[in-house]
Order: structure tokens, then C-alpha cells, then sequence
């Protein structure tokens, strides 16, 4: 019922997207662009928890209130982040610039930012930049590429997504694009994702939709357990699809929707992960048989954060003693006799006690490029999933030599 197709953000009916390089990135890759629609949107959008946030969150966050939104302009290669009184403006300059190539009004205008921290924006270049993406609008494959292009920065490759599903007799559409690579945790950091639609769907109902999605999927990755100061995930619904006005008491319809919604933030989610910097393995970690969900996803994340847990990975050593005992520090209350651990599907601890001698597979299974943790705690029945990577000598080797 859910068909991926080609075109990611460009690819809902109504939608248009343009990119350009304004010098804020070397080598003339793509470092501003523009996504907008054939008319106003309902909108909804998440932001990081960080405490020190970037002026273009500032911003975003006061105008995303209306629910009304037009266009999304993002630059990377600077975030615009600890640049005070000066960067707000910045931000500002930027809706008000994209809002006059767009005829539409500033308030309408989101703004996204990433790159180095405490750099103030070049804004002659951005201005330039800003008029070239406006003359460059389309919706061809070429544009669906280049503005998943647009906002890398440590990334290795572009993360675009587009799928379709009937609602009645209607087709509706989703697309997304991402970036993150570096920098990440969950609580909404460090990514950036922007999510466009043609459905026909009611402001509180998107809202409600993006926030269970986000929680299942951008909330459940990890790379370094670093949270960023630039983190938005953002949805715009122009409800072009002409489809039955999709709410809460239309359920059949939304549950279509949401499950549409999941599969595109997920996989979202899971391209990050594994572009991870450094990464060369895909970890998934599985905690079974909990209290509740809360208690699951604090070991989850506990496992998945754990420098010792991702260098044994790595290093393709089923360390069963690094993994339970950052269960052990995850604050929960355990019972050791209880526990049951699987690295890809064979049980490696049982009942308080490693199974010895350890079969004879599972060094063939840790050299796999994806890995799956599943621990079964023996003390309920909620579960959760987190995704992370491992943690390689590249990983340490792109961030020491990365430099504000």
C-alpha cells in the first residue's frame, strides 16, 4: 500500500524546490535553497532541546506557531549558531529576502541553518544566493537531488525519500529530505529534516502526526550522544492530493497517513545512522520485556551511547560484559538472573551467565555490516528500538580535524 517513488520533497503535487552556491561551502557544492509550494501550507515542525539553540530556531519557532507556512529556506556550511542580537537578524534577513523573490510575506518563510558554530552569516553572499536559488525553482529529478545536496555537511551522501499511498480515491504523497551524520542524539539533534506533502490534512491532526513520528524514529537515533544547537524536523501540507480532509475522526485515513509518515522518518532516521561519521556498521538495538517504554529506551539509549559497546562493534568483538553492564548503569532496576542477550539472533547471555563455549557463527556475524542488540529483560512487556553505529578511528580522526 505504501509505493516509494522518485522525486523526494518535489515529488507531492504543488512543490518546488532550487539550489545555488553562495560561497559558504567550497568547491562549488550547493550551500543555500529554497522549498516551496504552489500555495500556503499547513505546517508543524520540531526543534532541538538543546538550551543553546541557533538564531534560525529562534525564529522558526515564533513563526511556526500560525501553522501557516509557504516556503523553507535552508543554507549550510554556517549555522548562525552563538551569534547573538546579530544572527536573530541574519535569520530574519533571510524569510524577509526569500519572502520577496517568493511574493509571499516573511512570516510565511521558514528559516534552517547548519555548519560551524559562531560564525556570523556572509549575508552579501546569502543575498546573491538567495536571488539564484529564486531564478533556479523546478521540479525535476535534478532539483530533487540537489537540494538533498544542498544541506549536507558532514554527510557522505544525500538522504531523499518520496512515497505514495491511496486515501479513498485519492493519491497522496510524502517526501523528505535529511542531513546528519555527526553530532547526534536523540531529542531532536543534530539533523535536519524537512518533510512535504500534498495531503489535505488538518492543522492539529499534522501536528499530532510529526510529534508520534518523530518520537518513533529522529528521538530513537544516537551516532555520539552530542546534542546540536540546529536541529529542525519540518512538514508542510498543501493539500494539493484534493483528498478527504484527513483528522482524528477520520481513522482509517490517518492511521494510512501516520504509517506513510513512520515509514519516511524511519527511514530517514536510519540514513543518518548509517552515514554516521566513520561509521562502518549499523547497530539496532532491540530492549525487550521492560516495566515500560520509558525504562526501555533509557537502556536503549544507554547501550547505543556507550563508547566501549561501539568500539567493540567496530572492532567486531560480541563484548557481551560492555553491553549488560551499560544496561546495568542505565538507572533501571534490573534482575541479572532475568536477562537474555542476542548479537544477530544467537544468545550469547543467558540467566545471569554468558553462554559458553560462545557458538561458532557469531564471529561471522560480527563481521556484518548491520548488527542487531536484543536484549530481553524478563520484567514486562514493553519494548523499544534504537539505531546507532559504531565507533571507528575515522570517526575520531573527521572530528579532530574539524575546526571552528
Amino acid at each position: 500500500m505504501i509505493e516509494e517513488v522518485p522525486g523526494g520533497v518535489i515529488a507531492p503535487k504543488g512543490f518546488v524546490a532550487g539550489s545555488a552556491h553562495c560561497g559558504l561551502k567550497s568547491n562549488n557544492k550547493y550551500d543555500i535553497g529554497i522549498i516551496t509550494s504552489e500555495t500556503p501550507c499547513k505546517a508543524a515542525a520540531l526543534f532541538t532541546t538543546n538550551q543553546i539553540v541557533a538564531a534560525p530556531i529562534t525564529y522558526s519557532q515564533k513563526i511556526i506557531k500560525s501553522g501557516n507556512i509557504h516556503a523553507i529556506v535552508v543554507n549550510s556550511g554556517n549555522a548562525n549558531a552563538c551569534t547573538g542580537k546579530r544572527g536573530y537578524k541574519d535569520a530574519e534577513t533571510m524569510a524577509h529576502l526569500t519572502a520577496k523573490q517568493l511574493n509571499t510575506t516573511p512570516d510565511k518563510v521558514l528559516v534552517a541553518s547548519t555548519g560551524i558554530i559562531g560564525r556570523p552569516l556572509p549575508m552579501k553572499k546569502i543575498t546573491a544566493g538567495i536571488c539564484k536559488v529564486a531564478d533556479s525553482l523546478g521540479n525535476n529529478l535534478t532539483h530533487a537531488t540537489n537540494i538533498a545536496k544542498t544541506i549536507m555537511t558532514t554527510d557522505l551522501v544525500p538522504k531523499h525519500i518520496a512515497v505514495k499511498i491511496p486515501i479513498a480515491t485519492k493519491e497522496v504523497t510524502i517526501g523528505a529530505i535529511a542531513k546528519g551524520s555527526g553530532m547526534i542524539s536523540p531529542k531532536m539533534a543534530t539533523m535536519i529534516c524537512i518533510i512535504t506533502t500534498d495531503a489535505e490534512i488538518s492543522l492539529n491532526t499534522l501536528r499530532s502526526c510529526l510529534k508520534d513520528s518523530v518520537e518513533e524514529s529522529f528521538n530513537q537515533i544516537t551516532v555520539d550522544g552530542h546534542m546540536s544547537t540546529n536541529d529542525m524536523v519540518a512538514i508542510l501540507a498543501n493539500g494539493m492530493a484534493g483528498n478527504k480532509n484527513i483528522t482524528f475522526s477520520t481513522k482509517k485515513e490517518l492511521a494510512l497517513f501516520q504509517k506513510a509518515l513512520d515509514h519516511v522518518t524511519q527511514l530517514m532516521a536510519a540514513a543518518i545512522v548509517k552515514d554516521g561519521e566513520g561509521a562502518t556498521k549499523f547497530i539496532q538495538i532491540e530492549v525487550h520485556e521492560a516495566k515500560s517504554t520509558r525504562d526501555a529506551k533509557k537502556i536503549a539509549r544507554s547501550i547505543a551511547e556507550s563508547p566501549l559497546v561501539k568500539t567493540a562493534i567496530h572492532g567486531e568483538d560480541p563484548n557481551w560484559g560492555r553491553i549488560v553492564s551499560a544496561a546495568g548503569y542505565a538507572g533501571i532496576r534490573l534482575d541479572e538472573s532475568r536477562i537474555k542477550l542476542s548479537i544477530n539472533k544467537i544468545v550469547i547471555f543467558r540467566n545471569g551467565l554468558p553462554v559458553t563455549p560462545a557458538p561458532g557463527n557469531l564471529n561471522n556475524e560480527m563481521k556484518k555490516n548491520e548488527i542487531l542488540i536484543q536484549l530481553s529483560l524478563g520484567l514486562g512487556k514493553k519494548r523499544t528500538t534504537m539505531w546507532t553505529c559504531d565507533l571507528s578511528k575515522e570517526y575520531i580522526t573527521i572530528n579532530a580535524d574539524y575546526h571552528t
